[in-house]
């Protein structure tokens, strides 16, 4: 029996070859959707080029909180427009140096402005750089959509163990998002399980393993994220993040990644399911 695996693209809206990479992507049914990142001047552009897919692809909200210009003006959390890096937004807010109603001000605007654009909600929420999984992030997840019928589904902690260098990465990310699963899903979310896809992006040559690896182990709807993507100098200026993007879109768009779906019986989801 073949087995329906969801392929999901972060950064939409980073850069426009980014967004043109994942466009492509989705058009060859290599794609299950993608997650977008509202905040940049591009955004309405993008948002345009996106909406004729959303009868075939997941169209999500990708949160962002870490490294990018904030949606909204100065506050505790972007003092001079930009928020911190992830390592330095949890304490603060823990400890009040971070006030949560600001956080959650951004969040808010970030949903809006993807409400607005393409006239509906998303289809899931996750998070650049798991920020999702941060507590001031499930206060606001609860609080915007705890009485909401229609909720959106959220991607969940990793569920499938590291490979070689990644696995003090998973073993971090899932220590970021323990707990996440059952709390959400008490609260009436629904929870896309277990994500797949992280490893060293600074070795590119890993993503094929990687990928191979979550194709033959991700149970049935199991989640693999990826950040495909062609460089161009908007995305030079915004994010480190470069070479691995082509590689990723380079054994994505490839006649390999057909076969090696091929032979361990399993397919892309698209994103009507």
């Amino acid at each position: 029996m073949t087995r329906s695996i969801r392929l999901i693209a972060d950064d939409y809206g980073l850069a426009p070859g980014v967004s043109s990479a994942i466009l492509d992507l989705i058009e060859r049914g290599r794609l299950t959707g993608t997650g977008c990142m509202t905040g940049f001047p591009e955004w309405e552009e993008a948002a345009a080029r996106i909406r004729p897919f959303r009868r075939r692809a997941a169209v999500g909200l990708h949160l962002t909180l870490t490294d990018q210009a904030a949606a909204t003006s100065s506050s505790s959390l972007a003092p001079e427009g930009r928020p911190p890096g992830l390592a330095s937004l949890a304490l603060p807010v823990r400890r009040g140096r971070i006030d949560e109603p600001d956080v959650h001000a951004e969040l808010d605007a970030q949903y809006d402005r993807f409400v607005e654009a393409l006239e509906g909600p998303p289809d899931y929420i996750d998070g650049h750089q798991h920020v999702h999984f941060l507590p001031v992030v499930r206060n606001w997840l609860l609080a915007r959509f705890g009485a909401s019928a229609g909720k959106p589904a959220l991607r969940g902690a990793p569920g499938l163990p590291g490979m070689d260098a990644a696995a003090a990465k998973v073993a971090a990310v899932a220590a970021l998002a323990a707990g996440f699963n059952g709390a959400m899903r008490r609260a009436g979310f629904s929870v896309l399980t277990p994500l797949s896809g992280i490893y060293d992006w600074r070795q590119p040559e890993r993503f094929a393993s990687t990928l191979r690896a979550a194709i033959k182990t991700l149970p049935e709807q199991g989640v693999f994220m990826c950040h495909p993507g062609h460089v161009d100098d908007i995305l030079r200026a915004r994010d480190p993040m470069q070479a691995a993007r082509e590689v990723e879109y380079a054994v994505l768009s490839s006649q390999d990644f057909g076969d090696i779906l091929d032979k361990a019986g399993a397919h892309v989801m698209d994103g009507s399911a």
